[in-house]
């Protein structure tokens, strides 16, 4: 048995760009940007979805929209998805990228929440 949940709702923008669609958001949100720590490629925006991490991600790719799901097992999480019907298209670090049918990128990383706000939100699967 494995748990997960939607952790983040990802802001995908081409690098060039990443500035202004930093500002615009966070205005358009109303939602402090700041700059994730050790991690140059994404800007958070706080509390722009309550219990959703929301962040601008500077990409070297088109301008997208993408969730991240975080979960206690990313092997299983990783394969419950893809007997669901996505394919794994790569891997970065510990974060497997995925297609899902109709085309849209998800990402299944660990666990970044807070244990007890992961533990009270995340669905338990066989």
């Amino acid at each position: 048995m494995h748990r997960s949940r939607v952790y983040a709702l990802l802001i995908d923008t081409p690098e060039a760009e990443a500035s202004d669609a930093t500002a615009f958001w966070s205005a358009a949100l109303g939602a402090p940007a700041e700059p994730a720590p050790e991690q140059g490629q994404f800007t958070v925006l706080h509390e722009a979805v309550p219990g959703i991490v929301a962040a601008v991600q500077a990409v070297d790719d088109t301008a997208r929209y993408h969730i991240d799901i975080e979960t206690d097992d990313v092997e299983a999480e990783t394969a419950r998805l893809v007997a669901l019907g996505a394919r794994q298209e790569a891997q970065w670090l510990e974060c497997r990228i995925l297609r899902a049918p109709g085309g849209h990128l998800l990402c299944v990383v660990p666990v970044h929440s807070d244990p007890e706000f992961f533990n009270s939100r995340a669905s338990s699967w066989p």
